[in-house]
């Protein structure tokens, strides 16, 4: 998939934002659909496939972060929140309910479409042809990195983009520490130490999903002074 073919939802109660966004998504290439709200998103989701979602947290109803923890039951579609400037808990709760990131209001149009484009680059099927085992071994867990798939057994994990990359990384180099610093750059985020604590919460979502006690982790390890590496079987 090419950003160019990409269908997005915008899911957001401020009509003029809607409109906005939608037109200047379309003049960029995308497919845009619109939705007033959670539960107009959720009918949306319900006969229709999109290739990321931009939701706004604040909403009447159902906010943006429920509605991500219950698209996440289901499904690892990209999502990127809208949130409140200087609003940190929401952001560290929306990356915890399995937001792949997040863009604080107000910003530039053309930031949300950069984000956006980083996020599709990230989806597994737009992977590079990096030489890397086929399948990781991690206990009861199997990771396959050329599809972006985790295994328990014979039933299917969902990861969300982020996850997959963050996979695809460790993949690459491990038995290696890799930073914090370098893990925000590979992902195409900007520096900061708001960036680096968002890391952290992605490693924690993805821990409690390929080991057995997330609280001491086996295969995803924390290197002190070092960063994150894993150790698969």
């Amino acid at each position: 998939m090419t950003e160019l073919d990409a269908h997005l939802l915008i899911v957001d109660d401020d009509e003029r934002i809607r409109t906005l966004l939608a037109k200047f998504l379309n003049r960029n290439g995308f497919l845009v659909s619109t939705a007033r709200d959670a539960g107009h998103a959720r009918r949306l989701l319900s006969g229709l496939d999109f290739d990321l979602i931009v939701m706004d947290v604040m909403m009447p109803g159902d906010t943006g972060v429920e509605l991500t923890r219950e698209i996440r039951q289901r499904a690892e579609t990209p999502i990127l929140l809208l949130t409140a400037k200087g609003e940190t808990e929401d952001r560290i709760a929306g990356l915890e309910a399995g937001a792949d990131d997040y863009l604080a209001k107000p910003f530039e149009p053309k930031e949300l479409l950069l984000r956006i484009n980083a996020i599709l680059r990230r989806m597994p099927e737009a992977q590079g042809d990096a030489v890397m085992p086929k399948v990781l071994g991690l206990g009861r867990f199997s990771y396959d990195v050329e599809r972006g798939e985790l295994w328990e057994g014979d039933a299917l994990v969902r990861l969300t983009a982020t996850e997959n990359q963050l996979m695809r990384i460790f993949a690459s180099e491990q038995g290696e520490a890799i930073s914090r610093v370098r893990l925000v750059e590979e992902l195409g985020r900007d520096h900061g130490q708001a960036q680096e604590r968002a890391i952290d919460v992605q490693i924690t979502r993805l821990r409690r999903k390929i080991e057995d006690n997330p609280k001491q982790p086996r295969y995803l390890q924390t290197v002190r002074g070092a960063g994150y590496m894993l150790s698969p079987d």
